[in-house]
């Protein structure tokens, strides 16, 4: 992360020992401290931002604070202000120190200014306060963050009317309305038809504020035209400061001094006050320190630039790259360009050309256009793009138009880097900071340059820079470039190598490679077939990991080593001297992999420390080892390549420990990539980490797509079910219906339905109703099962789906309801068609009621019959997908040959409403497009070539098809929009359901408190429905600002609520923690505001906890109602999930341990900037009240058992562990991957996931047709189904003893799975063994001593034993 230092501060020089303790480290850009034994007050003013005010900045107003000597003669004019960053400081300083200088002056001059960021701080605020009790003349300026704009309101409000002169520019319209000037007053703001009004009411316009402000300005005559005569004089004054402040020059600004004093203050009334015009500045121009004048022409500039003398002989070459650089013009005008030189400098130092431009308003799309596109070839001028302004391209803090700026972005086609400015911290607080950068600094200048595609460069800005311009400038081409494929191997393991999210790594990188070869890169002995080539890189598959029979493709020396790796020493602290044993042969360090011409394939080190229990118990996770830092060692500066891939979703780069957002060197992930352009394929569902490994390795991401989805099905057992049931509902009316149901409860109670359905006794005698009713409920159930989508197979890069595997999700997008998009979902049209309501009909399946499930089976049928007749009519022989835009218009509009209404005319939905079926046909075929179309190929050659990759949201494509086609840069979404209103509704509706089980399944009692989890990727997918659940159980809305951003909360009364409001424990991942910091400071907030509330303790759990935990632990309501956790700062996950993968834990206490100690750190909105603080007594009395945990399933794509996260995150038997009663809780998930959202038990959860993956044949077949990579995914849901038991306790005996028959009592399949991949084979022996020997399996003696034996044979096998 580049983060610029720009002049913001003025700062006393800080002792350098409290920089940073990594005294190994090289922060050369800081001031060096001239006398270090100096002890003065102003040297110790910095501590780390963990203390002070516990807030992200120490500065005071008292550096910008001016006061003039005492002359009894003339008035004094005190002038307070307030502006988001400091720019204006030494402009403003200049003018006034000028005016009192002025041996002619007219008045003595006193001025204040404040940092909005510093009005956090009570002492600060109180401060404000008081020096507006005595100000002429108050100016704020960039006032967007709500909770501070609110307090700059009430401070002002009071003093408004005795003030002589308030002057707001761009900033929120509460604050905009203090305007006061004479007569002109903006109080109306929001009502009136002025066109200042027009300025806020326009929610898309993009610019914002900025560029209509000065469109204003230049149709000055237009605006006086809707003005009364008497208040044209002051508004005019009011338009000519705008333009002095925008101006911001010291002679500008003293100007504006002038002209408000002279007209306003009473004690000026008749002396004539002289002031000049505005000296105006180019709107958008290139701008260079050493240039004599701005241009407007860029040959002009460049004509400037090659006649320059001061410039090196590299400078000169042809062959130099060339930078475009984006800056602000208020800090080229105000002076405050320091930051900028120094960059202009570095880059021309280091050979690189640039051309800087600049615009007034912020909207910076159409001076890219206009400057860094040549007119007449359309090429680029320009190699690279970097920002300096660390806004959005196009608007700034208030309102973006990113679909405008990647227009423009993916017309100049090169890489797009953002470097951040520090704005609210002084370079020693960022340095010393766990956080990294301030909240609302990563909302406004890292999440929203995203979604413009902006990538955030490292710290060594210049060479970052320089290496994807030297991708863009084709120096070297395809058949020299080298590109460095980084695999992954979780759990470590031979078995395991080329593990990635849904992905067949090797026959992607075969497809890779294949592709490349034909674009002329050097890939020289790449085998035939992807077999051969997992073959070639383990060199021998059989081997044991460890083994030096792994394919060994450089020994690094220790002394070769340590003078590659210059961060070395500081990785001794963990692992000690090197080799250390990872990727060690006791001499040397280890790199495996194998190189193919200029490709070289390479397995990236793991953690190091998942086999070690103790390790795993640490708060703070350990950094990279030596084999791991040698590794990234060898790729940059031994193979020296062009780019790093790393293949697949996920590494473990990003998350080795480090500050949050806004890396500096002295963070692990920086240290690691140094300065190779990483490209990261990423899985398109998952944009939470894609983010992480953005910020934290400056990954330009390219998502892939997951495996198309099918229904699960009905097998076996199930499949019977399903015909018995058929027989049922047509034979129920004669003799045979009692035998028929008699048979339906005995193959459900064989196929362990008994825990789902409440079964009847076989000979019991029931009534025709009952009958129905048992039927209804076994039907509903078989139902859930058969439709519930699974991903099938595994993905390969550059395959996309043919059109019937797309089938399955058109049909999921088309159960959903879109109103903003006006789309009815087709199974509600169908239902209306017959007169019902779909949420009717899902009710009543769920009750069991007979008549709906079978209605909903028809609606549901019916749905995939008549989007698969749209499909095949969109499709060729071949199945492929031709044409859709014309396919659709002809058939569009011919009402009877539509294929789905000549499909429906043959059901009983023939009636349905032609013009919203054609809705949502039309919105499928779009969806069918892109589901089919297939770019992942295509963008890794663009980034490769150092082209502009195309940005796009990540997320499940059912919810969002926006997310489609893949291949696109991930991003997440703007922190600060959720949760939306949509996602609030959905919340409340599950919150309720959630409530309503517990208490059928707790005697009628509301849970007191529910401890819960918050998943990063979870809520962007949302946009916020777990944040919102939080909301709901404590009782508080979100209140979003005028520009739709949520950043305050307020109370729902309690008659509204209807019931108490609901404790809660909230887990937040350390994804979440590092993209949502801004909501934890919400979330936080909000708990705090509950427990204040005078309320009864019987209706406010929050309150009733607070108070108790307040007494016991002797501390005040607001600690004591701390309730955001996650883990410690640059760490993640409880490591539950590492130590159950790699059998690493002796008890389930001790895992208990692991995830206290990990998760036990606390947000606090009292003390934003002091990080993550441990809080582990209060976090175990939270919890220790818990009746019920809880967590959310969004997408149909990941489930309980696909991955280890959700279980690392349970907290069912600690809490048991915890309470005072020792009662375990109850343990819930809400299911919303489908339209008829779910809250079902833990255990009903872990079944029904069992039955449609792990047992299911559709699921384990479709992963083994992948060979080597499906066995280890039947493994790894096996471990996971371990965890679950491990953690919670809710996993069925027959789970096990089921999955036992199918993949070991079965000779053929078992044989299969060994011969593909007899690692991870054994490790499902292994597993079982595991399983039954922990006490989670119990089964036969023989089932055991076979398993045994098993072990023993592929043992043998691996290790090339013949017996």
């Amino acid at each position: 992360m580049a983060s610029l230092l720009s002049s913001s501060f003025i700062t006393p020089s800080a002792k350098s020992d409290q920089l940073s303790q990594k005294h190994y480290f090289l922060h050369s850009f800081l001031p060096k401290k001239t006398n270090p034994s100096s002890t003065s007050k102003s040297a110790l003013k910095f501590k780390c931002s963990a203390i002070g005010n516990g807030l992200f900045t120490q500065t005071t107003q008292e550096v910008r604070r001016i006061v003039p000597e005492k002359n009894s003669n003339l008035p004094t004019v005190k002038i307070v202000y307030v502006v988001l960053e400091a720019q204006y400081q030494s402009s403003l300083s200049a003018a006034v120190q000028s005016l009192n200088r002025d041996p002619s002056k007219f008045a003595s001059f006193e001025v204040v200014g404040y940092l909005v960021e510093e009005l956090r701080d009570a002492a600060n605020y109180e401060s404000f306060c008081k020096d507006l009790e005595d100000a002429n003349i108050f100016i704020g300026s960039l006032i967007f963050v709500e909770e501070l704009a609110l307090k700059v309101k009430s401070a002002v409000e009071k003093e408004r009317e005795r003030m002589d002169a308030v002057l707001v520019f761009p900033s929120m319209p509460e604050v905009m309305r203090l305007n006061k000037l004479g007569s002109f007053s903006m109080s109306q703001l929001g009502q009136s038809k002025s066109p200042f009004f027009q300025l806020f009411k326009r929610k898309k316009q993009g610019a914002g504020f900025a560029d209509s402000m000065l469109k204003l300005v230049r149709t000055l005559p237009k605006v006086l035209k809707y003005l009364p005569s008497d208040k044209a004089q002051d508004a005019r004054l009011y338009i000519l400061s705008l333009q002095f402040w925008l101006g911001g020059s010291p002679d500008n600004l003293q100007n504006f001094v002038k002209m408000i004093s002279g007209s306003y203050v009473p004690a000026l009334k008749g002396t004539k006050v002289e002031y000049s015009d505005p000296v105006l500045f180019l709107d958008t121009g290139i701008w260079h320190p050493l240039a004599p004048c701005m241009y407007d022409d860029v040959k002009e500039y460049l004509n400037w630039y090659d006649t320059r003398r001061d410039t090196n002989e590299k400078l000169k070459s042809g062959n130099a790259p060339i930078v475009g650089l984006v800056l602000q013009r208020s800090h080229i005008v105000t002076g405050d360009e320091g930051h900028y030189v120094a960059v202009i400098m570095e880059m021309e130092a280091r050979g690189a050309k640039v051309i800087p431009i600049f615009a007034g308003g912020l909207d910076f799309s159409g001076p890219v256009e206009k400057y860094f596109i040549d007119p007449v070839t359309k090429k680029p001028m320009v190699n690279s793009v970097v920002s300096l302004t660390g806004f959005a391209l196009v608007g700034g803090p208030a309102r973006q138009d990113h679909p405008r700026a990647v227009e423009a972005l993916m017309k100049l086609d090169v890489p797009y880097m953002v470097a951040v400015p520090l704005v609210f911290q002084t370079t020693e607080e960022w340095l010393n900071s766990t956080l990294g950068l301030h909240p609302i600094q990563v909302a406004l200048q890292v999440a929203l340059p995203e979604l413009d595609g902006g990538m955030e460069p490292i710290e060594n800005l210049m060479l970052f820079t320089r290496g994807w311009s030297n991708c863009a400038s084709g120096q070297s081409d395809g058949a020299e470039k080298k590109l460095a494929i980084t695999v992954f191997s979780f759990p470590p393991d031979k078995g395991n190598v080329g593990t990635a999210a849904y992905l067949n790594v090797f026959a992607s990188i075969f497809s890779v490679l294949s592709d490349l070869k034909k674009d002329g890169y050097n890939v020289e002995g790449l085998p035939e077939t992807s077999e051969a080539l997992i073959e070639e890189i383990l060199h021998d598959k059989e081997a044991q990991f460890s083994s030096p029979n792994l394919n060994v493709v450089y020994k690094m020396g220790v002394r070769e080593y340590q003078e590659l790796t210059p961060y070395a020493t500081a990785l001794e602290e963990n692992w000690g001297k090197p080799p250390g044993n990872l990727n060690s042969d006791g001499e040397n360090l280890l790199v495996y992999g194998k190189q193919y011409g200029n490709v070289f394939i390479g397995v990236q080190p793991t953690f190091g420390y998942e086999g070690d229990p103790m390790r795993l118990l640490f708060s703070k996770s350990a950094s990279p080892h030596h084999g791991f830092a040698a590794y990234y060692s060898f790729v940059e500066k031994v193979f020296k390549a062009d780019a790093v891939l790393h293949f697949g979703t996920h590494g473990s780069l990003e998350f080795m420990p480090g500050k949050q957002v806004g890396m500096s060197d002295a963070c692990f992930p920086d240290s690691l990539i140094g300065n190779i352009p990483n490209i990261y394929y990423y899985a398109a569902n998952n944009p939470s980490e894609a983010t992480i490994a953005k910020r934290r390795s400056y990954a330009n991401t390219i998502s892939y797509l997951t495996p198309p989805a099918e229904n699960a099905g009905l097998y076996k057992g199930l499949k019977q079910l399903g015909e018995l049931i058929s027989s049922y509902q047509s034979l129920k009316d004669t003799g045979r219906g009692p035998q028929i149901v008699s048979t339906i409860i005995s193959t459900a109670r064989q196929c362990n339905l008994d825990k789902d359905v409440d079964l009847p006794d076989e000979a019991a005698e029931i009534s025709a109703s009952e009958r129905d009713l048992v039927v209804g409920k076994v039907y509903s159930k078989i139902m859930e099962i058969e439709s519930r989508l699974l991903p099938c197979g595994l993905h390969v890069v550059g395959e996309p789906p043919s059109a019937m595997e797309a089938v399955a999700t058109l049909v999921n997008i088309a159960a959903l309801d879109r109103p903003e998009e006006g789309i009815t979902s087709l199974p509600s049209i169908l239902a209306q068609t017959v007169g019902r309501e779909m949420e009717d009909v899902y009710r009543g399946s769920d009750k069991g009621i007979l008549k709906d499930v079978e209605l909903l089976r028809q609606i549901t049928d019916t749905s995939r019959g008549a989007v698969s007749a749209f499909v095949e009519r969109t499709t060729n022989s071949k199945g492929q997908v031709v044409d859709v835009s014309n396919k659709l218009t002809s058939m569009l509009g011919f009402g009877i040959n539509e294929p789905w209404i000549q499909y429906l005319s043959n059901t009983k939905f023939y009636r349905a409403d032609r013009e919203k079926l054609r809705v949502v046909f039309q919105f499928l075929g779009d969806c069918l497009k892109l589901v089919v179309a297939d770019n992942e190929l295509g963008s890794l050659k663009q980034a490769l070539e150092g082209k502009f990759v195309e940005p796009g949201p990540g997320g499940d494509p059912i919810r969002n098809p926006k997310v489609l086609p893949t291949g696109k840069n991930i991003h997440a979404l703007d922190p600060q929009s959720i949760p939306t209103e949509a996602a609030m509704q959905s919340a409340k509706v599950v919150v309720e359901r959630l409530i309503e089980r517990q208490k059928i399944d707790n005697g009628g009692n509301y849970p007191e408190t529910v401890a819960l989890v918050l998943w990063g990727t979870d809520n962007i997918k949302t946009y916020g429905e777990s944040l919102g659940q939080v909301l709901w159980m404590i009782g508080v809305r979100p209140i979003a600002d005028t520009f739709g951003r949520v950043n305050r909360v307020e109370p729902v009364s309690l008659e509204e609520l209807g019931r108490p409001r609901i404790d809660v424990v909230v887990n937040c991942s350390g994804v979440f923690r590092d993209l949502f910091i801004n909501q934890m400071n919400l979330l936080d907030r909000a708990v705090k505001m509950v427990a204040e509330l005078d309320e009864p303790v019987e209706m406010n759990y929050v309150r009733k906890h607070a108070l108790e935990q307040a007494e016991t632990l002797g501390i005040d309501i607001r600690e004591a109602a701390t309730r955001i956790f996650s883990n410690a700062s640059g760490s993640y996950s409880s490591n539950i999930n590492l130590a159950v993968e790699n059998s690493s834990w002796n008890d389930e206490k001790q895992l208990q341990d692991m995830y206290l100690s990990r998760k036990s750190f606390a947000f606090d909105s009292d003390a934003p900037g002091a990080g993550m603080m441990e809080k582990k007594k209060v976090f175990e009395m939270a919890l220790s009240t818990a009746d019920a945990t809880f967590q959310n399933l969004d997408s149909s794509e990941i489930s309980l058992t696909d991955v280890s996260h959700y279980f690392d995150s349970d907290p069912t038997n600690l809490v048991q562990s915890l309470r005072k009663d020792k009662k375990k809780p109850s343990a819930y998930i809400a299911d919303t991957t489908t339209a008829n959202a779910q809250v079902r038990t833990l255990s009903e959860t872990v079944r029904l996931d069992a039955r449609t993956k792990l047992l299911n044949p559709k699921w384990y077949e479709g992963m083994m047709s992948s060979g080597y990579e499906g066995v280890r995914e039947i493994e790894k849901r096996l471990t996971n189904t371990v965890g679950w038991s491990a953690t919670s306790g809710q996993v069925d005996n027959w789970v096990y003893e089921e999955a036992n028959t199918t993949f070991i009592q079965d000779e053929e399949m078992m044989k299969r799975l060994m011969d593909m991949n007899p690692n991870s084979f054994r490790k499902l022996v292994q597993t079982f063994l595991e399983a039954n020997g922990r006490g989670y399996w119990e089964t036969s003696e023989d089932n055991i001593e076979k398993l045994r034996q098993l072990y023993s044979e592929v043992e043998d096998k691996i290790e090339g034993v013949d017996r």
